[in-house]
């Protein structure tokens, strides 16, 4: 530990990564000293209070109810629950027997949950994998640390629980947001307003992380040439840590203070600011805290920079250059993308890419700042373009994927610029569809039947037999789970559209109907997610009175609960909000559509658990996934929705709807016309029928049957435990072994790595195709192909035949094999035997890379094909 002067002339503590600090020498039990710490037990309850293990797992409810009713109902944060009821309540509570035997129960069980033997330890006992660092701009954990907006946070919170759950070796890195994303209010005129609480720290699960003599962990990074101080703080969930870093530190100038203070908030200037603290400050306190992943995983671009760092790390750590410690690194990294358009792409100027790191290329990296900027353009040369986040992350990782089968294709496309004259099907992307953390997701009711038919810790392992057990649950047991949880739903509904009223002052006649909306019998659809256009969130509006008609049938009536925001400066969307309010309110129809405003993780939870009917309408392909849908599978909602996204590949007419097909067909409103027709249809012909013929006991079996396949089907396979699980397997420990391996002996095999490639790039405009020959063979051809290598090694390259897949299949590709040389010249021979019975014009010869270590084309992106 060293002190320097800071601009102030005074001391502040700079922690070096020449004398990094193990994790367990940080203290865990960090200060408490607003809490009533004399009191015997009280650390165990902060304990409890301070591990969010508690947002998936409710055994602790009633604790926190027992001390104060109210606060809990209306914060279900433990944390601000404990540091605001009286110490007497406390004291009163801690010496009652049923309470602390209740308490240490709780305690016993977490600890059980962290530290036995959990899948990861059980199945790969002996794997080197010791940390996988899991980089996210938001994370959804709770609304009691609102540092998420949406689909990405939900993604990686998700993601953390069941690395918790499953025990695989992740930790995480965020930034912690003062004041997050905004709150959304609706006027009485259907208008969106903004709202920004701050975030307390205090009133946060969260605690500053200190070092052992109690000093806070700050770290120090340069922007734009200037120092800027960050703190750091810890979150505890389950068995995984997240760290959060924080620019509002008191020796910074006011401008630094307020970079982390809103999440995607500002111009490019503040977002690059943002993504340097998440990257470069990222890994370094990594470093400082003594751990050393094998694995970073990148959830999206905004992490890329660290990239740099950790070359950077390694340059410093072994001698060697930025290139050979790049290919030694990059085999490390994994680029999760969940954009399906170009727009969607962090992109900075070259001017504000020089402003902030031009010395660090040249004083950090050794390198000159153009060589930096090839790393994030298409066209390295054009000293205009601007520098791609995602193109950084690509030229900086082991392997790259999208979130559903369908985002797969569609990144391909949109990446294969960056691999010229390469098929399409072979840009290097491959995809684990997203998941949600099923036991986050799900009612008391649904969790209680679950438990009943598939055990308590079905979601902590293999999900083996769970399609099986789910389909002999009675009809009975899922129509009354049904029913109880659409109650609650109703309720939910009136309580939180009456609060909404009264704030936007509304008339006491209109507070009055709010309490009396719904009905708990009647068939409830639900829609919220975002409000932008490729959502088409008003596709149900494209004809009001058909919808009206719909709504208020007077034998098989329906009710529609909506919610989302849009950006705070998207106008656009900001009206298709109002068009629904405006809507609801000219037609009198509060009885059957209500919009409940402030859309977040707890509305989100109440309504996929109530709703009979899950709407989903983005444009094919612009929904990279969506995970909206996948909630309501744990409480035996349907889905209706396009065939976009994870819907692509879940859908079967047994589980659910869809409208649309499976072709894009761009901003043609013709399409949106027939989408909107269609789903009429659906909702008149097949979803409202069926829900409403009931059998002579009541229950509609046919509704209950197609309930059943999805909550069977479609539960287990859109899991987050399913996720996790396939990216240890498919990405974390690939990853991981090559890394130790090209790092081993200070990265003597990246050197060797580096060196091949060059010189192979170097000699690859020698070879050439001489005479291609093919003849006729039985159901088949023979092919011989003359190469002339040049100065290339027959080794270093490999002879394909290659056809392109038909109706969707996989392309082909067959080995040629060498056979002799030329007598005549210095060309070598190949050949191959190709049994088919395609036209023998589909093949074509083409050479690639074969230099063992190498992912092609990746991290060589050489092909040559026959002309």
């Amino acid at each position: 530990m060293k002190t320097t002067p800071n601009r102030r002339g005074k001391k502040s503590s700079v922690l070096y990564r020449t004398n990094p600090m193990s994790e367990q020498t940080f203290s865990t039990n960090q200060l408490y000293g607003f809490l009533p710490s004399t009191i015997e037990g009280i650390n165990s309850l902060a304990a409890l209070a301070l591990d969010m293990r508690w947002s998936w797992n409710h055994t602790a409810d009633k604790l926190w109810q027992q001390l104060d009713p109210d606060l809990w109902e209306l914060t279900n944060n433990p944390w601000v629950v404990l540091q605001t009821v009286s110490r007497d309540r406390v004291e009163q509570l801690l010496s009652d027997p049923g309470f602390r035997e209740n308490l240490d129960s709780i305690l016993q069980a977490k600890e059980q949950a962290n530290t036995l033997p959990a899948w990861f330890h059980k199945k790969f006992p002996d794997v080197k994998l010791t940390a996988v660092a899991y980089f996210s701009m938001e994370f959804m954990l709770s609304d009691a640390l609102p540092i998420y907006v949406g689909g990405l946070g939900n993604v990686a919170g998700d993601q953390l629980k069941s690395a918790s759950d499953l025990g695989v070796p992740v930790v995480a890195i965020g930034l912690f947001y003062q004041q997050g994303y905004f709150h959304q209010e609706i006027d009485k005129n259907g208008n969106q307003l903004e709202r920004y609480p701050y975030n307390d720290p205090g009133q946060l699960p969260i605690t500053p992380l200190r070092l052992p003599n109690g000093e806070w962990l700050r770290l120090k990074i340069s922007i734009a040439g200037y120092p800027v101080w960050l703190r750091t703080w810890q979150v505890q969930a389950g068995r995984v840590k997240l760290f959060l870093l924080d620019s509002n530190d008191a020796a910074n100038l006011p401008v630094h203070r307020g970079i982390t203070n809103e999440l995607y908030g500002g111009g490019a200037d503040l977002r690059m600011k943002q993504e340097l603290i998440l990257g470069i400050g990222g890994w370094r306190l990594l470093r400082a805290l003594g751990i050393k992943p094998e694995v970073c995983h990148m959830n999206e671009g905004h992490a890329a920079f660290l990239v740099l760092e950790r070359a950077n790390d390694y340059m410093k750590e072994t001698g060697t250059s930025f290139k050979e410690a790049l290919m030694v690194t990059r085999s490390g990294n994994l680029f999760t993308t969940h954009t399906a358009v170009p727009a969607g792409f962090d992109h900075f100027k070259p001017s504000l890419m020089q402003q902030m790191l031009g010395s660090y290329s040249q004083e950090e990296l050794s390198i000159d700042f153009e060589e930096l900027m090839a790393l994030g353009r298409w066209d390295p040369k054009d000293q205009t373009e601007d520098f791609k986040m995602a193109y950084l992350a690509i030229r900086g990782c082991g392997a790259i994927n999208g979130v559903s089968s369908l985002h797969e294709k569609v990144s391909k496309k949109l990446f294969m610029n960056l691999f010229p004259r390469w098929p399409v099907e072979e840009v290097p992307i491959g995809h684990v569809t997203n998941g949600v953390h099923m036991p986050s997701w799900d009612s008391e009711i649904s969790d209680k039947i679950w438990t009943q038919t598939c055990g308590k810790d079905r979601w902590r392992g293999n999900l083996g037999n769970l399609e099986e057990q789910m389909v002999a649950v009675s009809d009975e047991t899922l129509w009354q789970m049904r029913n109880s949880s659409r109650s609650n739903l109703v309720n939910f509904t009136r309580n939180q559209f009456e609060r909404q009223l009264s704030i936007s002052g509304r008339p006491t006649e209109m507070i009055e109907i709010a309490r009396q909306v719904f009905n708990p019998n009647t068939l409830t659809l639900g829609f919220a997610r975002r409000f932008v256009p490729y959502k088409r969130p008003n596709l149900l509006l494209h004809d009001p009175e058909r919808l009206i008609r719909i709504l208020t049938h007077p034998t098989q009536p329906v009710q529609l609960v909506l919610a989302g925001k849009a950006a705070p400066f998207d106008e656009v969307g900001k009206a298709l909000i109002r068009k629904w309010i405006q809507f609801i309110n000219q037609n009198n129809l509060h009885h059957h559509v209500v919009f409940l405003d402030d859309y977040d993780m707890s509305l989100t939870e109440n309504l996929v658990r109530g709703v009979d009917v899950w709407i989903n309408t983005p444009k094919r392909p612009w929904e990279a996934s969506g995970t909206s849908g996948m909630k309501v599978l744990v409480n035996g909602g349907i889905n209706i929705s396009s065939l976009d996204g994870w819907w692509a590949e879940a859908y079967s007419p047994d589980v659910g709807w869809a409208i649309g097909d499976e072709m894009d067909h761009g901003d043609d409103p013709i399409w949106d016309i027939k989408a909107a027709e269609e789903l009429y249809d659906l909702l008149e012909k097949e979803v409202v029928p069926t829900f409403y013929n009931r059998d002579p006991n009541g229950i509609p079996t046919a509704w209950i049957k197609r309930m059943r396949n999805s909550m069977a089907k479609l539960t287990p396979r859109f899991s987050a435990n399913r996720t996790v699980r396939e990216y240890t397997g498919k990405y974390y420990l690939p990853a991981a072994e090559k890394y130790l391996r090209r790092a081993a002996d200070n990265g003597k095999l990246g050197i060797k790595l580096i060196q091949q490639k060059q010189e192979l790039e170097e000699k690859w405009h020698q070879l050439k195709f001489g005479i291609v020959e093919t003849s006729g063979i039985q159901n088949g051809y023979f092919f011989k192909a003359e190469v002339y290598l040049g100065e290339i090694k027959p080794y270093e390259i490999m002879l394909e035949l290659f056809a392109d897949g038909i109706d969707g299949s996989a392309p082909k590709r067959i080995k040629m094999e060498p056979n002799s040389k030329n007598p005549e010249s210095e060309g070598l021979y190949y050949q191959a035997e190709v049994i088919t019975s395609r036209p023998a014009d589909d093949f074509t010869a083409r050479i690639i890379p074969n230099l063992e270590g190498l992912t092609v084309p990746l991290e060589i992106n050489l092909i040559h094909w026959q002309r």
